[in-house]
């Protein structure tokens, strides 16, 4: 089942990858998706990530934006090529991929593409990913990722996704509680940041 996807509808380009993240440059400055949105890259087969970090940076590497004492508005009108000289990037976890039977909550068996097009999750493709609290796993043991925040931004957008459905929310709160059992305290912190 491939999607339909043009051109305009995506929100960046992949120029880092590997089988368990990925970096995309985003299309518009300041223009990356929130902390915690579910996103799919273009390509065969497709990738399903979860942003845990956004950057904004000057293009060239040992080169630092500087501050000049303005707003952001007012350097737009006097010095608008400064703008011309920044990105904005955002890395994601890779929480899994679809073949022909639909989403999986695996790694994809290669990385997604450099140069494939990053888009928005559908509803129906979170719902399919967060139908279990599988893909928490993929978030406690990445690496240098902030867990505990990222697994609040996901749940609750996988909430959102359902319309606030408070038995999806007991069910992962079961599965979280599985997940980090030997932690009461951390369990306890992010179930009540959840919920706020």
């Amino acid at each position: 089942m491939a999607l339909v996807e043009t051109d305009i509808d995506y929100i960046g380009e992949i120029i880092e990858s590997s089988t368990s993240q990925f970096v995309a440059e985003s299309c518009e400055l300041n223009g990356a998706p929130p902390f915690g949105s579910f996103i799919r890259t273009g390509g065969e087969p497709p990738v399903y990530g979860l942003v845990f970090n956004v950057c904004t940076h000057s293009i060239e590497p040992n080169r630092r934006a500087t501050a000049y004492g303005m707003t952001e508005q007012e350097l737009r009108e006097e010095q608008p090529q400064i703008f011309e000289l920044l990105k904005t990037e955002f890395e994601a976890v890779i929480i899994g991929y679809r073949d022909v039977q639909g989403p999986r909550q695996v790694l994809p068996p290669q990385p997604p593409g450099i140069h494939n097009f990053v888009h928005t999750s559908t509803e129906a493709e979170i719902k399919a990913l967060t139908n279990n609290g599988d893909f928490l796993r993929s978030i406690l043991c990445g690496g240098r990722l902030p867990a505990d925040d990222l697994i609040i931004a996901a749940v609750r957008n996988a909430w959102v996704a359902r319309a606030f459905d408070m038995p999806y929310l007991v069910h992962i709160g079961k599965d979280l509680c599985r997940l980090i059992r030997d932690d009461y305290d951390r369990l306890s912190s992010i179930m009540r940041r959840i919920s706020q």
